[in-house]
């Protein structure tokens, strides 16, 4: 007699299935990363490239959502000013959106203060440093431009430097940066948004501010940033045409290259549907030819620098259309990923060059530091402690599920509309290459008194899944062709078949109540599980199954969506060679995954009942607390989704 325990250990040899998910997405991706160097192969007129500008710029804005209205006063105040030597400093506060602030310090050289004309300046858009703008480190590489004579404006992103604190982990501490940008970013996806609205807006309006200040020119505004920040710059190289000049730090690359080293990135990174139109880091070059580019590399980085090597490469010729390849350069360093003194010198030269009457070179000299408390905009260095009357980010979020509350009057809850079905179809199906199941079945014995046996079939062309079915050993209130019961209940939970024995009393029960049991493992879950890459828990936060849901999202594609397929593809299995077609299904589907078990239910007429452990009206209201459980936390992530359906939550266990 088996036992539950030995069930999650034991090893079915019929099919190796671990690559296959991931074999699965890399391939689409593959395609159309072949399919976008064709379309910009074909780039041979200005004419051409004009359109291939406007397309992705639309795409972009697209993905992302828009970028927030800019209409409402910026209520910007100078809180406090520092003298250095050669320079000053003035803490700013401004409102992004009403209620929802930003820090950034400004930098005048002394000597602007003095010109006959206004000063040329940049913007510094900080990465991942937790301190943001007053980090020690960030803090000298803005001294190089300084000493070059330019003004700048450095910024925190949200999650970072002054702007910790919106959220807070389980133990109560403040959660910062990749953290908070990837929990507040997948409340995002479901309103058709991204993130990233939210960083370009806050860079965008910081330009708006130095627009009205007369010490700058608004004509030669640049734009920089490493890491983070040179994700924000090409970003704003794409939205803000203001831009007159950028230096990309430690981002630009191949997104080819990136996906098969096996990096994951932050959700105001991931830009929906994009890789499906062939988009690569080529076009956030290409979108900004013939303006003046420096691309800053780091040989060393996890960024892989044969795909910076090979974007470069490709994209000099949109600058030789013009006659200005003297306005496009690279710049690497022997080093890992970090904004070095090198680059500094490099972009600050760069600049310079372009900004002042007739070019120069930076005097290079070094500007002595300030204490990074003075660069700080509030009392504790903290906005959320020194003002906590002020929107966080996640507040910003929460107002638009609100703003688009009115879903819920205006689909009812327990069907949908023709077009909310139709679409609700169309993302779970398009992207699917059906094929026959071919499946497989192996008795396995007794366990605890349960019938067993393991299945496995084709999910889809490359993709099975796989499960274990039991029922009573009597067989008793079956009606099937094999003697079990002709109501089943699917179980869809997390880990599927390797977590039975936590589940066995249900099992156990609803096999007792007359009931056959399926336990699914949709596509990368139990045996289908991916292999860990870099060491990071498998469905952990950044680890392979949040890399490959981030992977279909650029697809147009989602996790979600494709285990609401799987759960499908299972009801038919169990229809075609189990349960006769007047037999009851019903799906159990604790945690996050009663989701896609829902969603499963609106397509499939088979399905006559979801219920769960989890509790909510709608889901809406779901997506807005979901938990943040790794692997599954992704598998909530269904972009758009409230665009188009609200839908009632699933039926309380118990």
């Amino acid at each position: 007699m088996n036992q539950p325990e030995e069930l999650e250990r034991k090893v079915i040899s019929l099919y190796d299935t671990q690559d296959q998910l991931k074999r699965h997405i890399y391939d689409r991706a593959d395609r159309a990363f072949v399919r976008g160097d064709q379309e910009r192969d074909r780039i041979a007129t200005r004419d051409r490239l004009h359109d291939r500008q406007q397309a992705m710029k639309a795409a972009f804005l697209n993905a992302i959502g828009g970028i927030p209205g800019r209409e409402a006063a910026m209520n910007a105040v100078v809180v406090g000013k520092v003298q250095a030597e050669g320079y000053h400093i003035e803490n700013i506060v401004y409102e992004s959106l009403p209620g929802y602030r930003a820090t950034a310090n400004l930098y005048l050289p002394d000597r602007a203060a003095n010109a006959e004309s206004p000063c040329p300046a940049v913007l510094f858009l900080c990465g991942h440093e937790q301190e943001g703008k007053h980090s020690a480190y960030y803090h000298q590489v803005i001294l190089r431009f300084v000493a070059a004579g330019l003004a700048v404006m450095a910024i925190d992103p949200p999650g970072q430097g002054e702007r910790i604190g919106g959220l807070r982990d389980e133990e109560g501490r403040p959660v910062w940066g990749t953290g908070e940008h990837q929990r507040v970013g997948i409340r995002c996806y479901p309103l058709g948004e991204s993130i990233a609205r939210y960083f370009i807006l806050d860079a965008m309006r910081a330009i708006d501010y130095m627009e009205t200040r007369q010490e700058l020119d608004a004509g030669r505004i640049g734009v920089t940033g490493n890491s983070g920040g040179g994700t924000q710059t090409a970003m704003m190289m794409v939205c803000d045409e203001r831009i007159a000049a950028a230096a990309p730090g430690t981002f630009i690359m191949n997104r080819q290259t990136y996906m098969h080293a096996g990096g994951v990135q932050d959700a105001e990174q991931i830009w929906p549907g994009l890789t499906a139109l062939g988009f690569d880091h080529e076009d956030l070059l290409l979108g900004f030819a013939p303006k003046p580019l420096l691309v800053l590399a780091a040989e060393y980085d996890f960024f892989p620098i044969e795909g910076t090597r090979r974007t470069v490469a490709r994209s000099r010729r949109y600058w030789e259309m013009f006659g200005r390849e003297d306005d496009f350069a690279c710049y690497a360093e022997p080093s890992l990923h970090r904004y070095t003194d090198g680059m500094a010198k490099e972009a600050a030269d760069f600049f310079a060059r372009r900004f002042f009457p007739g070019g120069r070179e930076s005097a290079r000299k070094s500007l002595p530091p300030v204490a990074p408390a003075q660069l700080w905009c509030t009392a504790t260095g903290r906005l959320a402690a020194d003002s906590p009357q002020m929107r966080t980010l996640s507040d910003v979020i929460l107002a638009r599920y609100k703003e688009l509350g009115s879903i819920s009057e205006r689909l009812p809850p327990d069907e949908l509309t023709a077009a909310a079905k139709e679409w609700l179809r169309e993302k779970v199906y398009t992207c699917r290459a059906p094929c026959p199941m071919n499946p497989r079945r192996m008795p396995l014995g007794d366990t605890d008194g349960l019938q067993t046996e393991y299945w496995l079939w084709w999910s889809q062309e490359g993709v099975m899944n796989s499960g274990y079915w039991f029922r009573g050993s009597s067989g008793s209130g079956g009606s099937g062709s094999d003697g079990s019961s002709s109501e089943v209940a699917l179980a869809v939970w997390a880990g599927g078949t390797t977590r039975v024995s936590k589940h066995w009393r249900w099992i156990r029960e609803t096999c007792a109540n007359g009931s056959s049991v399926m336990v699914l493992n949709g596509s990368g879950v139990g045996p289908h599980e991916p292999a860990a890459v870099f060491g990071r828990p498998v469905r952990g936060l950044f680890g392979m199954m949040h890399k490959l849901a981030d992977e279909l999202i650029w697809l147009g594609d989602s996790l979600a969506a494709l285990r609401t397929y799987d759960i499908i593809r299972c009801v038919e299995r169990i229809d075609s060679e189990v349960s006769p077609a007047a037999g009851r299904i019903s799906v159990y589907a604790p945690g996050n995954a009663w989701l896609s078990a829902r969603l499963a239910a609106c397509l499939s007429d088979r399905i006559e009942r979801v219920t769960s452990d989890q509790a909510s009206d709608r889901l809406s209201d779901w997506l807005m607390t979901a938990g943040e459980e790794g692997e599954e936390w992704m598998s909530t992530v269904f972009p758009g989704i409230l665009q188009q359906l609200d839908i009632a939550g699933p039926t309380r266990k118990g």
